[in-house]
């Protein structure tokens, strides 16, 4: 066993990355990408076998899941991250504070254009803000929500069968004018296609939001929460403890749409990181 704390940090980065690439071959944790969108799985110090250790991102608390013995940290990265040398926190049972450093790789994602028709979904009207304003505190609060849940795993399957139209990312510009980039994976699919539930969780918000139509939150557990907006239909309501592969609604194009599609998000420690990433099949 190789002691760490003897390690170079550099080594240690190393070596937490492979520890992390070697453990997704072979069990149901989201794949590595250490770039802004991404994920990382850093392995902590385990003080007590038993007790799930703590960790922190920007004081943010952590999604801790063990392993083969070992507690793994899954950490997301925001978007809008910088580049270069970060840190997570792990407050062992005594106290004490142990830091874990990993690097940030810059990407360049690619710049999609779009027309959407109705233009006030581009540049709203004054009478539109009070509900977009209420809308985004509604949306921040759910993503910001923390639930102590043990996960075994994080296996999860795509919620809908289509072409992945817009990736995760992407600079948006909407009719000639530059938006916030794509924070979640588009699947084209008729209206009234099934979606499902990728991974058993509970539904946290349903509602009709301007940009984002018709919505769905679930929590997972831990900071883990998707979204899936634009439905054509909701099949269930706030509350519902769904379980994997469960019907939560159908594809739709509501909110601002170019077309039926599934707007496939996830929040992970309140970081939007790329779906594609916990997706067996996907590259």
């Amino acid at each position: 066993m190789i002691n760490q704390a003897l390690l170079p940090p550099l080594s240690r980065y190393t070596l937490a990355l492979l520890f992390a690439l070697s453990f997704n071959a072979t069990h149901a944790l989201p794949k590595v990408s250490a770039v802004p969108g991404g994920v990382v799985v850093i392995e902590l110090a385990a003080d007590n076998a038993e007790e799930t250790p703590a960790a922190y991102y920007h004081k943010k608390p952590l999604l801790v899941i063990k392993k083969d013995g070992r507690w793994l940290a899954v950490v997301g990265i925001p978007l809008t991250a910088t580049v270069g040398a970060q840190q997570i926190k792990q407050q062992s049972a005594s106290g004490k504070i142990i830091v874990h450093s990993f690097n940030i790789k810059d990407k360049a994602y690619k710049t999609q254009g779009l027309t959407v028709t109705n233009k006030r979904k581009v540049n709203p009207y004054a009478e539109d803000m009070n509900r977009i304003i209420s809308e985004k505190k509604r949306t921040k609060k759910t993503l910001a929500h923390w639930q102590g849940r043990e996960l075994k795993d994080l296996t999860f399957i795509a919620p809908v069968k289509g072409r992945h139209s817009s990736s995760f990312g992407l600079r948006r510009v909407f009719n000639g004018q530059p938006r916030k980039p794509h924070s979640g994976m588009d699947i084209a699919a008729p209206t009234g296609t099934p979606i499902v539930t990728p991974m058993a969780g509970t539904v946290t918000n349903v509602g009709d939001y301007f940009f984002n139509g018709n919505s769905v939150f679930i929590d997972h557990g831990q900071g883990l929460i998707t979204m899936y907006l634009h439905l054509d239909r909701i099949d269930v309501q706030e509350g519902d403890i769904l379980q994997q592969g469960d019907l939560l609604g159908t594809v739709g194009a509501t909110g601002r749409v170019t077309g039926p599609h599934l707007h496939w998000g996830i929040s992970l420690n309140d970081a939007r990181v790329d779906p594609a990433l916990f997706l067996s099949d996907e590259k």
